[in-house]
């Protein structure tokens, strides 16, 4: 089990991409799995590498209750619709708040065997991706709440 520290100044800063030749290594294969573990025994949505003290740009998504890795994902297209839903954050612990975002994207990324994908997202899916996406380029929650 990986440790979430609470308010770190790292979360500050942006993540690195994840060299490919490192993703099948056991080590990362370890990581992938504990980065999962950790995020389920926090009733989390979703955990991305920085919050546990890792600046690379790898996250884990609960996704209908199965840990999706996504590793150096980036968002291609951001729908021009948006909703406004109330997020929190394990690493901001007690604070919610409004948020704004895309109602879909597009999504480029790695999985943890290495290869790649193009997918689109929506709903709550969706959501945690771009907030866990926010955290590798050291963004929280609270930096884009609504007044």
């Amino acid at each position: 089990m990986l440790t979430i520290p609470k308010y770190e100044k790292k979360l500050r800063e942006k993540s690195n991409d994840l060299k490919i030749d490192l993703i099948a290594t056991p080590e990362m294969q370890k990581f992938f799995k504990e980065l999962a573990e950790t995020m389920f025994a926090a009733n989390g949505l979703g955990l991305a590498a920085p919050q546990v003290a890792r600046q690379i740009r790898v996250i884990a998504v609960n996704v209908a209750g199965l840990a999706h890795i996504f590793i150096n994902p980036h968002i291609t297209k951001k729908s021009l619709f948006k909703d406004i839903v109330e997020e929190g954050c394990l690493s901001v612990p007690g604070r919610y708040g409004k948020v704004k975002r895309p109602k879909k994207i597009t999504m480029e990324y790695l999985d943890k065997t290495g290869q790649w994908h193009k997918q689109k997202f929506t709903g709550l899916t969706n959501r945690v991706i771009q907030h866990e996406i926010d955290h590798l380029d050291g963004l929280l929650f609270i930096d884009k709440l609504i007044k």
